[in-house]
């Protein structure tokens, strides 16, 4: 897909948002399931299995957010499934939160963690990024088992890697 159209659609995703006062809240859940896409292969396959009807793919997005997310982010999903569009969607969402972030001057600090963040900890985890990088961020976390402790930072291209795998790795390297 043309960068045009992925950030034409990533520009509607964020003006209906906008326009129903609920900008924050919609571009979390739209990350969040974005995330969900990206970690099963199997609901990849079906939002974008063109041999299933447009109305079949669009139920089972709707069957499985169900009440989880608000109606907007529920209909916003649907539209780009709709749309023939669903194996494109986290690539629509990941530009939609990126420019969103750059909207306010801020990078998009995508953090993987074993477990959520709380709002504490994600302004600290800001404030430390700020301090250290210079840069305003915004925090996306991720929930990632892998992630056996502490946090993987990406900001753009880099990586603040502060994992406690990271950290033993770095261990056994010292003993050798």
């Amino acid at each position: 897909m043309a960068d045009d159209r992925l950030g034409g659609y990533a520009d509607a995703l964020l003006a209906v948002a906008a326009a129903e006062g609920a900008s924050e809240v919609v571009e979390d859940e739209l990350f969040r399931f974005a995330e969900v896409l990206r970690g099963s292969e199997t609901l990849m396959d079906t939002v974008s299995d063109r041999q299933l009807s447009l109305e079949r793919r669009q139920a089972v997005v709707e069957d499985l957010l169900g009440e989880s997310v608000s109606a907007i982010t529920t209909a916003l999903i649907s539209m780009v499934v709709g749309t023939g569009r669903g194996a494109d969607l986290p690539a629509i969402v990941d530009e939609a939160v990126e420019r969103s972030a750059a909207g306010r001057n801020r990078a998009l600090a995508r953090v993987r963690s074993a477990v959520e963040l709380t709002d504490d900890q994600k302004s600290r985890l800001a404030a430390a990024i700020k301090s250290s990088t210079g840069t305003d961020v915004e925090i996306r976390v991720v929930i990632d088992e892998t992630v056996m402790g502490g946090l993987v930072t990406e900001i753009g291209d880099d990586v603040i890697d502060g994992s406690v795998r990271r950290r033993m790795a770095q261990l056994r390297e010292s003993f050798t």
